[in-house]
């Protein structure tokens, strides 16, 4: 049987965005699915109860995690809340687990607070569940600055345009890697993908040359 990887989003998307993604996962012999959600409409506890049910549907023995962007943080309530999970590992990709400057920025005036939703609940602001290590998690972070926080006056410190580094850092991670990726872009990435599939199979990161040669990698 294959091992499964579920796929989350992040806000403001719908899962389309990960298709590329995906595409690569599942050349890399993966069964891939796409957990959809409304991170407005509903709170991340919310979304982390409809995310266990979706989970129980699955046959698989082994079910990775690849979350981008908010989807790490709905995954932090999902362990919080049902840690008692099929075996599997986790990459985070571009997660703001440290909170968001710019949900601060724009949960700071009435006229933008409501881009957010019900996401802020305990999620982009910072007050979100510990991760207690209940798998390995990879961390990749990116250092293109090309995304919307330059419209909104820039962040502080190497970023992906969106989330900083050091927003992603998070204690208890297994291993951490920065690339030269925007926030957006890192869905598409090909240098991503690979890394995202070299943690998935030996529980951390690898080298360019070592990930290139992985055998049927991507």
């Amino acid at each position: 049987m294959k091992e499964s990887v579920v796929l989350v989003h992040g806000i403001w998307m719908t899962g389309a965005e990960m298709w590329r993604l995906r595409q690569m996962l599942t050349m890399a012999g993966y069964e891939c699915h796409i957990f959809r959600y409304s991170s407005l409409r509903h709170s991340p506890e919310q979304n982390a109860e409809r995310l266990d049910s979706f989970l129980q549907t699955l046959d698989s023995r082994v079910v990775h995690f690849v979350c981008h962007s908010f989807g790490g943080l709905l995954l932090l309530h999902l362990f919080d809340q049902f840690p008692q999970q099929k075996p599997g590992r986790i990459v985070f990709l571009g997660v703001p687990v440290n909170g968001s400057q710019i949900a601060q920025r724009l949960n700071r005036f009435r006229a933008t607070r409501w881009l957010l939703g019900r996401s802020i609940e305990h999620g982009l602001l910072g007050d979100r569940p510990d991760w207690l290590r209940w798998r390995d998690l990879g961390i990749i972070a990116g250092t293109m600055p090309v995304g919307v926080g330059t419209l909104l006056g820039g962040l502080d410190g190497p970023n992906d345009g969106t989330v900083t580094v050091a927003e992603t850092c998070l204690a208890g991670g297994t291993d951490f890697i920065s690339l030269p990726v925007g926030h957006f872009g890192m869905l598409y990435s090909e240098r991503v993908a690979i890394q995202v599939v070299t943690f998935l199979r030996a529980g951390k990161f690898g080298d360019e040359l070592t990930n290139l040669l992985v055998d049927g990698a991507i």
